[in-house]
Parts: C-alpha cells; structure tokens; sequence
C-alpha cells in the first residue's frame, strides 16, 4: 500500500469515528434511541400539512418513551405508497412545507401498485443525517477489512442519477447515482466506469462498454446492489473476450455497438492503448476459455451486493467466481424509500441504526390480521419474522415497505435483520417488486388485446431460473401451447408499461421472458381442494394469484396439462396419485 492510499485509509475511519461512536451508544439503548428519533422527525415536521393533520404537536405532549410510541400509532395509520401519493402530488407541483419543511431535493422512481411508479420524496436532511453518515460508516467497513481496497481502480455500477424531472423541475432519479457524484473527487478519479455509461440504452452496448473498460484495469474494488448485474457482466466478458482484448490493446472502443455518438467521444477520448495488459488478457484467455472474475481481477480486494432473499441464488453464482481473498459482503437492507442500516460483517445481517430512523414490526403470524400488533425495535426477538415499517425524515410515516425481514442477532441489544422476501402479492426477484395488481391487470389487458379469455390464472416467481411461471385455465380448451406462450409475451408486455423497473429487469436480461404453463379446466376448485386437503380451512382460504411459495406451485403444477393434443387429453384426478400433503 502506498503512503497516499495509507493517509487516505486514516482520514476515512477519522471520519467515520463519530458515526461510529453514536451507534454504539444508540445500539445500546434501541428504546430510548427510538423515542429519540421519532421526537426528532415529529418536532421537525410538525407545522407541515401532513403533521398538522395528524396531531404531531400532540404526540409531542408524551411523557415518555412508551406514550409517544402508543401515540403516535394511535394518530397515523399504517400505510403504503397510494396514501402519501396526493401529499407527494403537492410536493410535486411545486407546494412547500407537505409531507416535510421545504420542498424535496429529489424523487427516487421505483415501481408502484399501479401503472404509475412512485415517487419517494428526499429530504436534504435525509441525505444529511442518514445516507452521507451511513456512507462514511460504510467506508470504514471497507478499510477495516481490505485496506488495500483502492490499490487499484474501482468498479461501480449505480442506477441514473436524472431519469426526469418534478412538474416543479425538480430532479427524479436515483439516490445512489446521486451520492456517486457526492464522493470526494480524490475516490473519483479512481472510478473505471464514467456517468454517461448510463446513457447508452442499448444493454448489450451498455454491458460491453462496462466490461471494455474494466476488464482493461486492475479492478480491486466493486459495489453494484444486485448480484444478477455481475452475472450480466460475466457473460458479457466471456461472449466479447477477444474484442475487449483488441479494444485494450488499441485504446478504443468497438464500433460494432449500438453507443450514442456523444457518450463514444466522451469514453474513448480517455482511452490509450495498453498493450501490456492486452498480453496478460491473452494469457488469461489461454489458461482459461471462458474467463472468469478472478481470472482477469485477481487483485480483487471488496465486493459488495445483495446476498439475501431472491438475490441469494445470484449471489451464490458471484461468490464462485471471485478470488479467495475477496471481502464479498452483503450491501445491507435497503430500498429507495429507506436506507436502513448496514452489514458491518461478513453475515448477511443488517445493523439498523435507531438514531437514523424510526422502526415498526408486524409478526409475519399477525400480518392478515385487521388489528395487528405493532413492535418496536427493543421488543423483537431473534429467529421470528416481521413485515417491517418505517418512519423517516424524508416524509414517510409507519410506512409498509411489504418486506418480511428475520431478526438474525443482536449488534449490542439492538436488533439485526436480513431480507426473507417480499410478502405475498408483492414479488421480487430481482428488485422488480412485482405487485399482484398488476399481474391482474396485465392478463385482463391481455385478454382484451388477443380475444382469448381466461377462466383463472396464477403466477409464481421462481428466483432460481430468473423469471416467473404463469399459469393459465383458457375458456377455450382447445388453446394450443403456443397459443398461450403468445398471450404470455402481451402479459409481458404489458407488464414492463405498469412496472419500470420490471421493465428495466426484462430489458437488461437479468429478469428472463416468463414461462407458460397451460391448466386443465376447473383448476381453481381443485387447485382450492388440494389446498384444503393439505391442512387449510374452507372459510380461511385466500387465493393470492401473484406469490413466491413453493408448496402451492407444487400444488398447482399437478393441474398443468402435458405436452398431448387436446382431442386425447385426460383431465386427471390429483387426489388419487399422492396420500402425501404437498
């Protein structure tokens, strides 16, 4: 390590001292932090429209930690997006002083219940209090446990930071193609991959370029949220091996690829011909065919994504292909409503932080209740599973983020969590958060747009093949597979209109095409009696037709018609093969 990397190093964790102290103190004291926070965003948003409808002036009256906490409750309803999407709307247009004082600084787009994705708000004391302290803490991590993790360039792939702009021309886009740009310019320097990458629609143009310029560097350091892009990254270094090596060795960039001119001419006019690691390419490329992560980045010091839910079955596939001195460790629970916390270990548990945001917990046995108890942060207990709410400081008050989280250790006495999956009617595979409504609605508008009319279908998400299964009981049985893999392609294609991000997972091939599977006639009465035989009770059934549950699609997998021609086909009894309970 050089004495320049070795200040840097000091200076990082000097900064991150601070942070570092206040979590240990609140981690200690999760209750007392809570009350603490929930104060702070209560006080700070009190004379806004939305704190002066809800009484926080009120709720400031409590003289303790467990009469703000009773409430707060009391006053503001657990709710999801389409309740703060009017006060959201004002914010919008330009009104100040709605959810929160002011106006906010940007809007991270992430998809929605309907067809119109959701703008989060973002407060300038948001990116103040929790994402540049977190950030800072987050780097410790990284000089703690590779401090020669800037040895060499540095690989980060972040979403756009503009996508678009507010009726009021504020910025809507990604809060982590925000905080990029917020790095010293110092780190900067060493990043491998300029913004304008971003601006090449084309993904196998875009996947190329990426790899170009870092398969041409010594990469020890990379953080890009989901392990499926890696993935992504990998085939497209393996498919373009031998143009990247020529590229590298004549410092250009390969005009074989769909690349908007004015992004080209900002890339290649800091390229340079590198014919010395043109020649250690080419003995990568002869030792091994199909070249993988720690063959042409075997200095690789850091790498950081998601490893829990879905993301694990990708996540997986990374690990096998990194050096075996690479640091991978999970980037933490996160969203674009809300960062959470971070992993500071090498689990995959996240530390939440409670002197950053305000936390509430459902049971997952409680969560179909009408009147679910709600826990606080100092009540959870480990290996039990809660749908997790929050309440932070920009806007978002006991907000369902519809993600079921397992408590996996304590930091102090404060809780650690991990992602299980999104709840049923919400999926996600890879970050597309699939809502059940929309699934709904796209077979309906498919039915429309083709004429052929469904009697029930279903749909399943299947993480470890990268795409989704749906399943589909036709009017008419003489519906050919074909036939129904045509009317799959419409629901796909309404599906990426109602969903952005679906869209951008579909676009970017990290979410593959869906699977058709054709159903017998009367599948939902005897998809609902296999249900009922496994256990379940009659006036407790609920059908969700967009869910992620292995037991029910093993269900629903003995009503799919086999590959036979209608005329000689059996409708079989699925209570007559199996005395076991799938």
């Amino acid at each position: 390590m050089n004495i320049i990397n070795a200040i840097t190093n000091f200076a990082m964790r000097l900064v991150a001292l601070p942070v570092r102290l206040n979590l240990i103190y609140a981690s200690k004291h999760p209750k007392q932090s809570s009350a603490k926070t929930l104060r702070k965003i209560l006080r700070e948003n009190a004379n806004t429209v939305y704190g002066r409808e809800h009484h926080f002036s009120k709720i400031l009256w409590a003289r303790n930690a467990d009469q703000l906490f009773r409430l707060f409750e009391h006053a503001v309803e657990a709710s999801d997006y389409e309740a703060f999407r009017p006060y959201v709307e004002r914010h919008k247009q330009g009104e100040p002083d709605v959810l929160i004082p002011g106006k906010p600084i940007m809007y991270a787009t992430t998809s929605g219940t309907t067809s119109k994705p959701k703008f989060i708000p973002i407060s300038a004391r948001y990116m103040r209090t929790v994402y540049s302290r977190m950030s800072k803490m987050w780097i410790w991590t990284v000089v703690t446990h590779r401090p020669h993790w800037q040895d060499g360039k540095l690989f980060q792939s972040v979403s756009k930071v503009i996508e678009g702009y507010a009726p009021d021309g504020t910025v809507t886009g990604s809060v982590s193609g925000l905080t990029q740009k917020k790095i010293p310019g110092f780190i900067r320097k060493k990043y491998t991959i300029p913004a304008c990458v971003n601006d090449i629609p084309d993904y196998t143009a875009r996947y190329y370029t990426m790899m170009r310029l870092g398969v041409g560097q010594d990469i020890t350091f990379i953080v890009t949220a989901n392990p499926s892009t890696m993935l992504e990254f990998a085939k497209s270094a393996v498919d373009h091996f031998d143009e990247i090596i020529e590229d590298v060795e004549n410092g250009t960039l390969s005009e074989k690829y769909d690349i908007p001119e004015e992004v080209r001419e900002e890339i290649t006019a800091n390229l340079k011909p590198d014919h010395k690691r043109a020649e250690f390419l080419r003995k990568v490329k002869a030792e091994h065919p199909e070249p993988q992560f720690k063959d042409f980045w075997p200095n690789l010091q850091f790498l950081n994504t998601w490893k829990c839910g879905n993301t694990k079955i990708a996540a997986d596939k990374v690990a096998a292909m990194i050096p075996e001195q690479t640091y991978y460790q999970e980037i933490g629970f996160a969203a674009s409503e809300c960062r959470f916390g971070l992993v500071l270990d090498d689990t995959v548990d996240t530390i939440l932080f409670p002197n950053m945001n305000y936390y509430e917990f459902v049971e997952e046995s409680d969560m179909e209740s009408e009147n679910p108890r709600f826990y606080r942060l100092h009540e959870l207990k480990k290996g039990v599973r809660y749908c997790i709410y929050v309440t932070t400081f920009s806007g978002l008050y006991r907000y369902n983020m519809h993600d079921m989280v397992e408590v996996g250790g304590f930091f102090k006495t404060t809780p650690k969590i991990h992602l299980v999956q999104k709840v049923n009617g919400i999926v996600s595979i890879t970050g597309e958060k699939l809502y059940e409504k929309q699934f709904i609605d796209a077979v309906h508008e498919a039915e429309e747009q083709t004429g052929m009319k469904v009697n029930f279908f279903i749909g399943f998400a299947s993480p470890e093949n990268s795409n989704y299964d749906f399943y589909y009981e036709f009017a008419d049985e003489e519906t050919s597979k074909d036939q129904a893999s045509d009317f799959t392609i419409q629901v796909d294609e309404n599906l990426k209109k109602m969903n952005v991000e679906y869209k951008t997972k579909r676009d970017s091939m990290r979410l593959k095409m869906p699977h058709t599977n054709v159903l017998y006639p009367n599948s939902y009465e005897m998809f609902k009696r296999l249900s009922l035989k496994a256990g379940g009770r009659d006036g407790q059934f609920k059908l969700v037709l967009l869910l992620q549950d292995k037991v029910r699609q093993i269900r629903i997998n003995r009503l799919v018609k086999k590959d036979t021609p209608t005329s000689k086909i059996r409708v079989p009894n699925p209570f007559s093969r199996s005395k076991k309970k799938a």
